[in-house]
């Protein structure tokens, strides 16, 4: 929707962003860990800091550029909506806090382990989880205990969603409305169609220029020169022996242990309707197994589990915890090389092959190499990097300026133009790198920063050689960006007005295709619309559905914006009820889970409301008046 938002941000589109915002829960993706000198809100006693709110409000500006750009009083109502939802999540987790709500590590650990983005060929890897968080900024133990809150809040909110029931009456309503079908007739209008209409001279363009002030900023920026280091430097210098390496794995051998772990192979025959035939069959093909007959070669042919009947029937290498039930154990009492069964189970019933048993105790180096070898890598690398610190900090004592202190510590001057307060590649985002830069006694020039540390693996010294205000841009470099506006309000002012017109048209009686070829615009044959189809415009569908139902053979009209920045307007005909027995049994099930879950938010929303509602809350309101810093 952003995407779509005009130059002048104001009316229904400003709001509409705001609403979205406003009842947002925040509860993954952002860290607030900052602890600011004052409070920006107490809730039940408990501070939300200055500086945990500033930096909420940065990270929606950073991730929304376009929300900079809304009028002061908009930008204001961002601000208490954001700070209503660190206010929201403070409730929650004093109410987890109260309950004594915990995570435990086991969970932290699954849950990282179990994520795509740090496996390998389906299998975690350690050095991947390292770097990525390295390259967002992320020390794994605040990754670690961000998730840790993450999931708590997840685990109370599935649990109030899950608890929420659907009554046959209201789950009868709700299939009767998804199978509704509403005749339309639709008649489109473009901006084609009301293009030799528009008209914009040069008065209306230094109209619209003097009339907006807040429009065509450009920010407040400065050039920078800056010294990096860079972990990575030191990283690339690093070995390891093989002895430093052994001698590692013994010290840490007892972070490797294994529970004991079986592989073995298995035919599954489903019960199906007749589970006395599935039991013969499994018998039988028992004695055939143990009578010498390739166990591979009957899972193939027999086995009904098409997983594992591809591969012989071999169930992989597993833990007693990953096999319950009484397929696990029987897996877990047998001798290796033996073979059992039928044992039964939820699907079926199973013959059984042991064929390897890997004891309790510590893994292979050879299995761990990589991870030991990385964390040794990265103790090297932590160590060498420090001391190159150390270096940057005593020379930053003695350097008088930029260009000497790259000198002293064998590195090169980098250089940034325009770098705002919303930050900017190669620089990133960091809110400590964008406080140095504009903190006033380097602001003004020629003073260089304190070491300022950019992420992780990086580290800097700046000095600003331009600071340049926010100004506003000349009315000549964006004349043609001010005309490409006033001709898009323009056209949606017309296109509005010529919807209008067919309405009354259609109100005084005219046939619906008269009426829309009288403002030139296209008209469709009567249709069958579906709640639901897949290649309707989302907006007309809402429209039409949303309209109220035709009464004694008077039809309902409207118009709306369409998808493709145009108008749509409707005459509602008719109203066709849905018949729940035409829908799949499958939809209906689905329909019916989807329908809970609704109904679960609603109930989760109501809760936090209420905690709400219920907590001590006492907000600064200086905080969230204070000036914009980041526009």
């Amino acid at each position: 929707m952003l995407q779509n938002i005009r130059e002048k941000f104001t009316g229904w589109v400003a709001i509409s962003i705001l609403v979205v915002i406003g009842f947002s829960f925040v509860f993954v993706g952002l860290n607030y860990s900052f602890i600011g000198q004052s409070f920006a809100a107490k809730v039940d006693g408990v501070d939300i800091g200055i500086a945990q709110f500033e930096n909420a409000y940065r990270e929606q500006l950073q991730t929304n550029p376009q929300l900079a750009q809304l009028p002061e009083e908009y930008r204001q109502q961002l601000r208490s909506n954001i700070l209503e939802q660190l206010i929201q999540q403070r409730v929650i987790d004093n109410y987890l806090d109260e309950a004594g709500y915990q995570i435990s590590d086991d969970q932290i650990t699954a849950l990282i382990q179990q994520a795509p983005e740090f496996q390998v060929d389906g299998e975690f890897d350690m050095e991947t989880y390292r770097t990525l968080l390295a390259q967002a900024g992320y020390e794994p133990s605040e990754f670690e205990r961000a998730q840790r809150v993450s999931l708590r809040r997840d685990q109370l909110q599935r649990a109030i969603r899950g608890s929420a029931l659907v009554s046959p009456a209201q789950y009868r309503r709700y299939l009767n409305l998804v199978a509704e079908q509403r005749v339309v007739s639709l008649a489109t209008i473009d901006a084609a169609t009301v293009e030799g209409d528009i008209e914009v001279t040069d008065e209306m363009i230094a109209f619209h220029y003097d009339d907006n002030p807040t429009l065509y900023q450009l920010p407040e920026s400065a050039d920078v020169e800056y010294v990096e280091i860079l972990r990575s430097d030191v990283a690339s210098a690093v070995t390891i022996t093989q002895q430093e390496l052994d001698e590692y794995y013994e010290f840490n051998s007892d972070r490797y242990l294994q529970d004991e772990q079986r592989q073995a192979r298995h035919i599954l025959i489903l019960s199906g309707d007749d589970e006395d035939a599935a039991e013969a069959t499994a018998r039988e093909l028992l004695a055939r197994a143990q009578a010498g007959e390739s166990f591979e070669a009957l899972a193939r042919e027999h086995s009904m589990d098409g997983g594992t009947s591809s591969q012989g029937g071999d169930l992989g290498v597993l833990t007693r915890t990953q096999l319950p039930g009484e397929l696990g154990s029987s897996i877990f009492s047998m001798v290796e090389g033996a073979i059992e069964g039928p044992v039964k189970s939820d699907f079926g019933f199973h013959v059984i092959r042991l064929d390897r048993i890997l004891e309790r105790g510590p893994l292979p180096l050879d299995q761990v190499r990589g991870e030991l070898t990385t964390e040794l890598q990265d103790q090297k690398a932590e160590s060498l990097f420090r001391d190159l610190e150390k270096r940057l900090s005593d020379a930053l004592f003695d350097a008088s300026d930029i260009h000497s202190l790259a000198a002293a510590v064998d590195a090169e001057v980098k250089t940034v133009s325009g770098f705002t307060r919303l930050g900017g590649e190669p620089l990133g985002s960091s809110p400590a790198v964008i406080d140095a830069i504009f903190d006033e006694s380097v602001l003004a020039g020629g003073m260089l920063s304190e070491i300022i540390e950019i992420d992780a693996n990086r580290s800097a010294v700046f000095v600003v050689t331009k600071h340049t205000e926010a100004a506003r841009q000349p009315l000549e470099e964006v004349y043609d960006q001010v005309a490409a506006a006033l001709r898009v309000e323009q056209a949606e002012e017309l296109m509005a007005a010529k919807a209008e017109q067919m309405i009354a048209a259609l109100a005084a009686g005219d046939d619906f295709a008269a009426a829309a070829e009288s403002i030139g615009a296209k008209a469709a044959a009567p249709m069958a619309m579906s709640r639901n189809a897949e290649d309707a415009d989302q907006f007309v569908s809402v429209a039409v559905f949303t309209a109220l139902k035709p009464t004694q053979g008077k039809p309902t009209t409207g118009s709306t914006r369409n998808g493709t920045g145009g108008y749509t307007v409707f005459r509602l005909d008719a109203v066709i009820p849905g018949r729940p027995e035409a829908i799949p049994l499958a939809d209906r099930d689905a329909g019916k889970l989807q329908l809970a879950d609704q109904s679960g938010i609603g109930d989760f929303v109501a809760f936090v409301q209420a905690l709400r509602a219920n907590a001590d809350v006492v907000i600064n309101e200086d905080a969230l008046a204070a000036q914009d810093l980041f526009r």
